[in-house]
């Protein structure tokens, strides 16, 4: 191939990059954290995290590319460019903002701890003293747990994943999990697995460890994505789709104040 052409060929390569970049948007996303993100029986996408983007991605006119990884390998592909955004019930958070920035939220709802049923909980750092409690590797209340649960006694047991936390509740294996409320509340104790347990104790809400609610983190400076995000969010809200597709998963209103 002589100079020109080979010239012409690596032209053409970037500009069908380009194109491609400004077409679709690598997201990722843990599939693994129902009512929000799951793997349906027959292996597809689904959940309010999965919907709200691809309506987010329309309304964008691009294609989202939903790259599947575990929740605390988001953020690293993010900053290396695996995935342009991650979308996948990231709350917006201080330490978070250090290394990424965010969208507006586009849900907001508190922590909560689940125990069994007839447990009584009103200062959790004195009350749980002893006790073993889960949480999801790499999240917020891995962070929070680590800070004030570790520091009074409690024993913090960290998981892959916030459906395994639950598996080991319900063996027994730890006394208590503390994640979202409304992951506990729609994909644990509403299924058989969750029945002789109940929510007990204070919302967890501190804004110091929990933010302001759940954004799409993008690489810190790419202003340009996050406003396109929250513009379309904001869209949503405004038109209604936003509700249809929160109808389909919650009763109530997630958005929050």
């Amino acid at each position: 191939m002589n100079k020109i052409a080979l010239l012409g060929a690596l032209a053409l390569s970037a500009w069908a990059t380009l194109s491609q970049a400004q077409d679709s948007l690598r997201i990722g996303i843990e599939a693994a954290y129902p009512p929000f993100a799951y793997k349906t029986e027959d292996g597809r996408l689904s959940g309010f995290d999965y919907d709200i983007g691809n309506a987010l991605c329309a309304e964008m006119q691009v294609k989202c590319d939903w790259i599947e990884q575990s929740f605390d390998g988001l953020i690293p592909s993010l900053k290396v460019r695996k995935v342009d955004a991650v979308l996948s019930s990231m709350s917006i958070t201080p330490d978070r903002l250090k290394s990424v920035d965010f969208t507006k939220k586009y849900y907001h709802t508190p922590g909560k701890l689940v125990m069994k049923e007839g447990s009584s909980v009103s200062d959790p750092l004195k009350d749980l003293k002893g006790k073993r409690v889960g949480v999801q590797r790499a999240s917020t209340y891995d962070r929070y747990a680590s800070d004030k649960f570790a520091a009074a006694g409690i024993e913090v047991v960290r998981y892959g994943s916030q459906n395994e936390a639950f598996l080991d509740l319900v063996s027994g294996r730890i006394d208590a999990t503390l994640a979202d409320v409304v992951n506990i509340s729609e994909s644990f104790l509403k299924t058989d697995s969750g029945k002789g347990f109940a929510l007990v104790g204070p919302d967890f809400n501190d804004p110091k460890y929990f933010g302001n609610g759940a954004g799409i983190a993008v690489r810190k400076g790419d202003t340009a994505t996050a406003e396109k995000f929250s513009d379309a969010i904001a869209t949503l809200r405004a038109n209604g789709k936003y509700q249809e597709i929160q109808s389909k998963y919650f009763s109530y209103d997630i958005y929050g104040q």
